[in-house]
């Protein structure tokens, strides 16, 4: 009788090696421009303590009260919870590892995070962020050049139909006299509210404002807005904050509705989002959070910072006309087995010393076989290494794909072996001007 097949949790998905390139190409590209800003990468537990995310977050933010996974640990008792996010985690290493005592810090990260949501598009019960936060520092510029960074990163991906929206949540003394006042027209019109709003109305009435009930637009849009309780010093950051993106050249929108789901923010709020991801159109949400460090038992200091939807951005990508994966194997080597595998086996080591990507074929089939199989890898060239080669110490090449080589490439080629790397190199790396042929084995031997 056949076991029972299991399979992963609902909303955890597999990212399989087909997916990889566009999940490595979105990394690399993340890393360079987080780098190349100053930001430096810290890496914080997956398991924290539940506290931590009850005081950060809110408790009666949509994370804290329903979606957070959390659990006792039955060895001794600890209240633990999978990390929802990762900003509670970066303010809490800071202050144990005292990483602002020589003075402001740029960290980044990488990694999943953990949501009991309902699975769909762009929106899993484990899913990724990348995310930077600046600790320590305050004003408007820290704010804009954030924004700067995530714009280089969307150009960097080829991304063009993401849109910037901002707005201000001013302090919380400001928000106290909105919140009372917005309880209280909302309150008048409580028949039209719906189960979720109402539930909010007394706990957490801001979010109300971010509705996406049809029903409840008019209601939301004549509410009382934010931006007209802030004080001087509040419109000053926030005016200044848009004078600096618009020396830059960065477009965008207020949205007075924009208010993020998190009570950690103060001041600055953004967004990026898009159209070509129905209801999860968010790919990037940050804002600054100058009251969490002394929340959370530090001591007071300013911070800002954002957080990417990795599965979002890389679908994307994947949409995208113009973002073509790279290959992971860019030269295949095959052989007929015996002696020619142990020559195919040094070509195949010195390929990879050149910094090629290789696979080398294993076990023993027909060359015909093994070219299918060479095809299927999205490798640009095959490396042959059968008994003529073999005694000549050489390889034939053939190139596999039309893009990479001029036409006498299409046609296999005998090449010396101590030749072959570095000409393979060239040829992939673009380093080769024009279109030369490859060597013949009288160009060179290999040194016994």
């Amino acid at each position: 009788m056949t076991s029972p097949k299991i399979v992963a949790v609902r909303g955890m998905n597999d990212l399989l090696p087909a997916q990889a390139p566009l999940w490595e190409a979105f990394e690399a590209e993340a890393v360079r421009v987080l780098r190349s800003y100053g930001y430096a990468q810290i890496r914080t537990p997956i398991l924290e303590p539940t506290a931590l995310f009850r005081r950060g977050l809110g408790e009666v933010t949509d994370i804290v009260e329903r979606e957070m996974y959390s659990f006792v640990d039955a060895l001794n008792g600890e209240a633990l919870t999978m990390r929802p996010e990762n900003t509670a985690g970066v303010v809490r290493a800071a202050i144990e590892h005292s990483l602002l005592y020589e003075g402001p810090c740029r960290l980044w990260y990488m990694g999943p995070m953990f949501r009991h949501e309902r699975p769909q598009r762009g929106r899993y019960r484990q899913f990724y962020q990348a995310g930077a936060e600046a600790l320590g520092l305050a004003g408007p510029d820290v704010d804009a050049e954030q924004i700067l960074l995530l714009r280089r990163l969307w150009q960097a991906l080829g991304l063009q139909d993401v849109r910037l929206e901002l707005n201000s949540l001013g302090q919380p003394p400001e928000r106290a006299r909105h919140r009372a006042d917005l309880i209280r027209y909302l309150e008048q019109h409580h028949e039209r509210l719906d189960e979720d709003a109402r539930r909010r109305l007394h706990s957490n009435p801001l979010r109300i404002l971010d509705t996406k009930n049809p029903a409840l637009q008019e209601l939301v849009e004549a509410a009382p807005r934010l931006l007209d309780y802030l004080g001087e010093a509040s419109l000053d950051h926030f005016e200044r904050l848009q004078q600096l993106l618009r020396s830059a050249g960065v477009g965008f929108a207020v949205n007075p509705r924009l208010v993020r789901g998190l009570d950690y923010y103060n001041l600055t709020v953004f967004e990026w989002v898009t159209d070509r991801l129905g209801a999860q159109g968010t790919v990037c949400g940050g804002g600054r959070y100058d009251g969490l460090m002394e929340l959370l038992g530090g001591k007071p200091a300013p911070a800002c910072g954002f957080s990417i939807g990795m599965d979002r951005v890389v679908d994307l990508m994947r949409d995208n006309a113009g973002a073509a994966a790279r290959a992971d194997c860019e030269v295949y080597v095959l052989h007929q087995a015996g002696a020619t595998f142990e020559l195919a086996l040094r070509a195949a080591e010195r390929l990879r010393d050149a910094g090629l990507s290789v696979i080398l074929h294993a076990g023993e089939a027909s060359l015909k076989s093994q070219m299918k199989r060479a095809d299927a890898s999205g490798a640009a060239y095959a490396v042959i290494v059968g008994e003529r080669e073999a005694a000549e110490t050489a390889a034939a090449v053939k190139a596999l794909r039309a893009a990479d080589a001029v036409a006498e490439f299409a046609q296999q080629q005998t090449i010396a072996l101590d030749l072959l790397a570095p000409s393979l190199a060239k040829l992939l790396r673009g380093e080769r001007a024009g279109h030369a042929g490859l060597p013949s084995t009288a160009e060179g031997r290999l040194k016994q």
